[in-house]
């Protein structure tokens, strides 16, 4: 799942410093304090294989564990990590990383090898990564996953152990950007092959070159990262370890909270109105889109305005105003907070999406028609299993009642086996989230061409898929810009999905916990530069 720019709120807190000793000898931030972070997750990690990962609780694991080419710091920029510095072409089609020496976990060297071998490994078919199409912008690299190309064609290539060369099909603004992604992380390929299936799915079965490893998982409770002391940056880092416990209750998470077992808790739509002005309160704004997808293989939901009517029969404010009381009402697909060509893309292409009651029977009274179909059948729609999620899929249930007068089912299953039903097209309706990748609609746009691996109800249009490939190669950003908007457009006037809303998190956090990074693109936590100062 993915992330977003301007509004992200970072924690831009200052490393104080401590005096010690009879002395007034200065030291460093956090110094006597023990340096143990306490955090909740609400979901088990399907897996850490870079290769293959999805979902936002993967990322935010890998993006502290392992490193790429750049990592983003705390005002959302990328910064050299892996690389030491690159060199672009006057066409900007041409990146030349240079790699700094650092090490893996074991002690071993990461070259630009381990990078090759990573981008090609999830390009190839066989792996069937379905963020692969996240390598897209470099050259042969479709072709490739496409089985129309071969792995020697696509334009990445280690020239020496610290020489990382990239060739893009076209320039594009965010390149760097990407390649602090988790599908951009380095493997090492004789850890891939040695463990196989196994490969990621334990703590010893995996390598790390970020700043922390993780030392335990207790599937399904638990897990642990501690210092990486091989990490080419260890003296800023900080923290010596990180517990996360797996709690999908909010009322158990704020009790965790309150007794101190925790440092840091999401609060879910009943928790807002007793915390929201408390001291320890924090508001995350994702640029994150929450919606409902259709199966359109189903004959029920390859009508348009059968689609349009579902999507009219939701008042979008009431989730975001009475329900989960925190996010925005969704516009359109793309967050209010995703520029294009230096422009709110919210704002150059308008609102799309409206609640209206009567026309969402009569749109479904059409279709039917259409159809053939005398009676709607019962739906079921796959929903989380997290109490933030139940009362918003109980909310859409009533409305399909009583406003179309459809049954629905709402079938909650874990995390990763939701995904795997999704993946499969195992399902009718589905309430699904993304978060965007980098900061450009196109983060949410290229996922709905025909055959994506995100595009699970498998939505097709012929006009959308070439708006989108020019837009992928347009070098004239504002045209470019005027492509991706019609493109929206088509994608809303057909409904191939019905965006909700765009989620902000209220959290609490201790006020002894400093320099945690939140990030509104890719993964949402970095705590490289976390720091504990002032525990009692």
């Amino acid at each position: 799942m993915g992330k977003r720019w301007r509004l992200a709120l970072a924690f831009l807190l200052a490393a104080s410093t401590v005096l010690a000793g009879c002395g007034g000898v200065k030291q460093g931030a956090g110094a006597g304090d023990k340096q143990v972070l306490n955090w909740l997750e609400s979901q088990e990690p399907p897996g850490l294989d870079s290769s293959i990962s999805t979902d936002v609780v993967s990322f935010n694991i890998l993006n502290n564990v392992r490193e790429g080419l750049y990592r983003l710091n705390k005002e959302n920029q990328p910064e050299p990590a892996m690389a030491k510095d690159v060199k672009i072409s006057d066409d900007k089609k041409t990146y030349t990383f240079t790699l700094r020496d650092a090490k893996w976990s074991d002690g071993k060297p990461v070259t630009a090898h381990d990078f090759e071998y990573a981008w090609k490994r999830a390009l190839n078919p066989k792996t069937k990564s379905e963020y692969a199409y996240i390598l897209y912008p470099i050259k042969g690299a479709q072709a490739y996953n496409e089985d129309k190309g071969d792995a020697e064609d696509v334009g990445v290539k280690a020239v020496d152990d610290k020489t990382l060369k990239v060739e893009l099909k076209d320039p594009i603004p965010y390149f760097l950007m990407m390649t602090s992604f988790a599908t951009y992380l380095p493997q090492r390929e004789d850890i891939v092959e040695k463990y196989g299936g196994d490969y990621a799915q334990d703590p010893d079965k995996m390598l790390y070159n970020g700043p922390f490893v993780m030392s335990d998982w207790k599937h399904n409770k638990s897990f642990q990262l501690k210092k990486n002391d091989k990490y080419w940056d260890k003296e800023n880092v900080k923290l010596d370890t990180i517990n996360f416990k797996i709690t999908k209750e909010t009322s158990t998470g704020v009790n965790y909270y309150n007794t101190g077992k925790s440092d840091f808790v999401n609060l879910s739509a009943g928790f807002v109105d007793k915390y929201k002005d408390h001291e320890d309160t924090v508001t995350f704004h994702e640029t994150t889109t929450f919606y409902l997808q259709f199966n359109t293989n189903e004959k029920f939901f390859s009508n348009e305005k059968i689609r349009k009517a579902f999507s009219m029969a939701i008042d979008r404010s009431i989730i975001t105003d009475k329900i989960s009381k925190i996010g925005d009402p969704a516009k359109g697909l793309v967050p209010p907070n995703v520029e294009v060509d230096g422009k709110s893309f919210r704002d150059l292409s308008g609102e799309h999406l409206k609640y209206d009651p009567e026309k969402a029977k009569e749109l479904l009274q059409e279709g039917m028609k259409e159809e053939g179909i005398e009676k709607a059948p019962k739906i079921e729609l796959l929903g989380y299993d997290t109490d933030t999620a139940k009362p918003e899929q109980e909310y859409m249930k009533e409305q399909f009642k009583k406003v179309l007068g459809v049954d629905v089912q709402i079938q909650i299953l874990p995390f990763k086996q939701k995904l795997e039903r999704e993946s499969n097209g195992d399902f009718q309706l589905s309430y699904a989230g993304w978060g965007a990748d980098y900061n450009d609609p196109m983060t949410f746009m290229d996922m709905w061409m025909t055959g994506g691996g995100f595009n699970r109800g498998d939505w097709s249009n012929k006009k959308y898929d070439e708006l989108i490939e020019k837009a992928q190669s347009n070098p004239d950003f504002k045209e470019r810009a005027e492509q991706l908007v019609e493109a929206e457009k088509i994608l809303m006037d057909d409904q191939g999905v019905a965006p909700l809303y765009h989620r902000a998190r209220l959290q609490l956090q201790k006020p002894y916990v400093k320099n945690v990074w939140r990030h509104p693109f890719g993964a949402d936590y970095s705590f490289k530069e976390a720091y504990i100062e002032g525990k009692e």
